[in-house]
């Protein structure tokens, strides 16, 4: 029996080669798309979820009145170590983005990823180097690995990963160092590095005023962590009071401390950008999509084909096959279908696969021993064959043998009004995704044509490894650099301006205490990017005072303190330094369009902040490859300390990086909206051949009547016009609510317009008139008495 109905299966699919191919393409097209999210998904979802520690470990972050930030103290750590029993284990370590050379005799690796953690921190992550993990001995020690991809380069004979020499910074420096070994750097980690420093103790002699160091804890199984979290609060309050903060400060009173779950930290972190986790949504809704629309074709093209089996299920009902056993016939021809549209989807993707990961910055495989595939396929294919199939095996197999042997076989009106009704919801979906697509174009041509209020173009930033403390240390360096022919002005800072957050400390300026983000600068560094003044002056070398104690705020930190007159007051920082304000600079988007303009303070001299080592040049577009050159060559001379290798970027590639998730949006979208449309169309196509079909003797006798073959196409795309109508209609609200939303999450934004929502209508009416005219133009243009003549 089995042999028999898939004999039949594969006969009837045959003999509908068209219907077959469209059920099949659409399907295999979708699950293309559904698997691609699903790997993703899982990735994403996946970050360090190999540690056997992953639900019990959480971040210890702070609260402050105007922002989050998981950096806290080191002797936190200690205090809740000692203090809380529900904590197991307390790991306290520290990210360094500086970025310096290691040599060997064999070759040379730039670190930019080191990270320092004490040795609880390396147990709670697991962290194992080849060799296993040794605690250092003393305060003093300090055990050095390298990631295994650097280790090979440097000591590409050792296999076995023991110590090593290794020189460190430029050949000149003449610093070496003990290599303690290699270690796996695990990339799917949001612990992840290029080198480690283990110590057996970190942030040794530092007070709370040190918040630069991330605490890690592991609590105990079933812990009530909003408990610990309070005991915590409590914990380092009383600290902060101890090491002399004053209580009626409003920061102490609006600063309080968080704890954020590891499991968090990689998509939805308390402290941090959401950004990963709105574009994975963005695609697991997509890829669900999708594939219910491509179900849905499934379902309305095999309701659509119930009349061609109407007399099928008659005769065997007649000679005595059950319900269930034409119900499992139909749905063993739906499953041959999907399992054939599965190994198409897999062929696709794995075509498509390299293009995907290296939009989305991942490396993917679908025949990785472990990947998660292998056993959710067969749950999609099984999931699909259901959703896609028992309907239309319901309504297939209830037909009643005496009306269809008769020839009086119609479909149900429910089933009418499902056909509609699933070809209104596949529009609807194309249309949010079409407008969607709209959206996101426009706001991102808005921010590539607004004025950021500074010009990256032609900043060239040089990658250095020497610190320079005071301008008398940048001089001679800046002077060499200016002589080149072509550079209009060069400039050192703490950090350059591509998105990245810098630090914050508090300032008070008369008697009100806020945290703005300092920026410790150099001359010309105004000049160099361009940044406009509003009030006041930038630093110059006329004026002696401005290396010691003069400040420039912008406009966001003069609003935040509500200055009138700010030039000549006097802001206090850290340690009680004041500074003279000696001018104010217009608003400029360090941070992207996402978030606004923070409040900001520059000076020259900050007893508190980091070193000046990021050099900028500007340089005449003209002359761009000459002076690279120049500098390439005389680098060594010009710059001793920073090694033997020039190496540089340009500032508005690294400004342009903040679209990055934006332009992955686009591009989700953009497949999306072309997915959506083409399967849409595809059913459309197919429906609308049915419905001709069906309707071909009605057609023969209108025109016999005297019908024109126009008043033919608008008789036919008459419906499907209204149910396209109806989509847009029922999709718009759903669109406007979706797309403004996302509008919300940008500080600067465009003002959501009528115009995608008009384009879109105009777009899917067209391709539905030429679609479904297109398949009626056969029966329009046919001889009526073809239809006719035996009748």
């Amino acid at each position: 029996m089995f042999r028999l109905n898939l004999k039949i299966a594969l006969r009837n699919l045959w003999r509908n080669k068209v219907i077959t191919a469209i059920n099949v393409g659409g399907l295999a097209i979708a699950l293309t798309a559904f698997i691609l999210v699903t790997m993703y998904f899982t990735y994403e979802t996946g970050f360090d979820k190999k540690n056997p520690n992953y639900n019990d470990i959480y971040v210890v972050g702070r609260q402050l009145p105007d922002f989050k930030t998981n950096n806290t103290p080191p002797p936190l750590g200690k205090m809740i170590k000692a203090e809380i029993p529900e904590v197991v284990s307390v790991g306290i370590m520290k990210m360094s983005y500086f970025e310096f050379q290691v040599t060997s005799t064999n070759g040379i690796v730039f670190l930019s990823k080191c990270l320092y953690l004490d040795y609880d921190a390396a147990k709670m992550f697991n962290i194992k180097p080849n060799g296993g993990l040794i605690k250092p001995e003393s305060t003093s020690e300090n055990l050095f690995y390298l990631s295994n991809e650097n280790y090979k380069t440097l000591f590409p004979h050792n296999s076995s990963g023991k110590p090593e020499m290794i020189g460190i910074g430029g050949k000149s420096s003449g610093i070496t160092g003990k290599l303690s070994g290699s270690i796996f750097a695990d990339q799917h980690s949001n612990i992840n590095f290029d080198a480690i420093s283990v110590m057996k103790e970190m942030g040794l002699g530092e007070n709370y005023g040190y918040n630069n160091y991330n605490t890690y804890i592991q609590v105990k199984p079933g812990t009530d962590i909003k408990a610990v979290e309070a005991k915590i609060n409590a914990l380092y309050k009383r600290e902060m009071l101890k090491d002399g903060e004053d209580p009626n400060n409003e920061t102490f009173k609006g600063t309080k401390t968080f704890l954020d779950p590891l499991k968090n930290q990689h998509l939805r972190p308390k402290a941090g950008s959401d950004a990963n986790y709105k574009i994975l949504m963005a695609l697991s809704v997509l890829g669900i999509l999708i594939l219910v629309i491509a179900c849905i074709n499934f379902t309305n093209l095999s309701i659509a084909q119930a009349a061609k089996r109407a007399k099928e299920v008659g005769v065997k009902k007649v000679m005595g096959a059950y319900r269930f056993q034409l119900a499992l016939q139909f749905l063993t021809e739906i499953l041959i279908q999907c399992f054939v549209a599965t190994i198409l989807g897999l062929i696709m993707a794995e075509i498509i696969l390299p293009k995907f990961n290296n939009l989305f910055v991942v490396n993917l495989s679908i025949w990785t021993a472990n990947s998660s595939l292998f056993w959710q396929l067969p749950l999609i294919l099984l999931f699909i064959t259901l959703i896609a199939g028992v309907y239309p095996a319901m309504v297939l197999s209830g037909f009643k043998p005496a009306l269809v042997l008769k020839g009086n076989f119609q479909t149900s009106k429910q089933s009418y009004w499902l056909r509609n009704g699933l070809l209104v919801f596949q529009f609807s979906i194309a249309v949010i995704f079409i407008i969607g697509l709209f959206v996101i174009n426009a706001q991102l041509k808005y921010m590539r044509s607004q004025d950021i209020g500074f010009k990256p173009e032609q900043v060239v930033y040089i990658k250095n490894i020497a610190y320079f403390v005071s301008p008398d240390k940048f001089d001679p360096i800046r002077d060499k650099i200016a002589k080149i022919p072509g550079v209009k002005s060069v400039t050192v800072a703490n950090a350059i301006p591509d998105g990245s957050d810098g630090g914050k400390n508090r300032y008070t300026v008369d008697g009100k205490e806020q945290s703005l983000s300092f920026t410790d600068v150099d001359f010309d560094y105004f000049e160099t990017l361009n940044i406009k003044i509003k009030e006041g002056r930038v630093f110059s070398r006329e004026f002696k005072t401005d290396t010691a104690n003069s400040a420039i705020l912008n406009e966001a930190a003069v609003t935040k303190y509500g200055l009138i007159n700010p030039i000549g007051k006097t802001i206090r920082g850290c340690q009680n330094k004041e500074y003279k304000i000696v001018g104010v600079i217009k608003d400029f988007k360090t941070l992207g369009f996402e978030k606004p303009v923070e409040p900001a303070i520059y000076s020259i001299n900050d007893p508190c902040g980091n070193p000046k080592t990021q050099i900028m040049l500007k340089i005449e577009e003209s002359r761009m490859a000459e002076v690279l050159n120049t500098l390439k060559s005389q680098w060594p001379e010009i710059n001793k300390l920073d090694g033997d290798n020039f190496r540089y970027q340009f500032l508005d590639e690294m400004y342009g990086r903040l679209f990055k998730k934006q332009e992955q949006l686009q591009s989700v979208f953009f497949a999306a909206a072309i997915l959506t449309i083409f399967i849409a169309i595809l059913g459309l196509f197919a429906f609308a051949k049915y419905i001709t079909t069906g309707r071909i003797k009605e057609i023969a006798v209108r025109k016999i009547l005297g019908a024109s073959n126009l008043q033919i196409f608008k008789l036919i795309n008459s419906s499907f016009f209204i149910m396209v109508l109806i989509a847009n209609l029922i999709s718009w609200p759903l669109a406007y609510v979706l797309t403004k939303k996302w509008l919300e999450t940008f500080a600067y934004r465009i003002d959501l317009s009528v115009l995608p929502f008009l384009i879109s209508a105009g777009l899917t009416i067209l391709l539905t008139i030429i679609t479904v005219s297109i398949q009626a133009n056969s029966a329009v243009r046919a001889n009526p008495v073809d239809a006719l003549k035996y009748e």
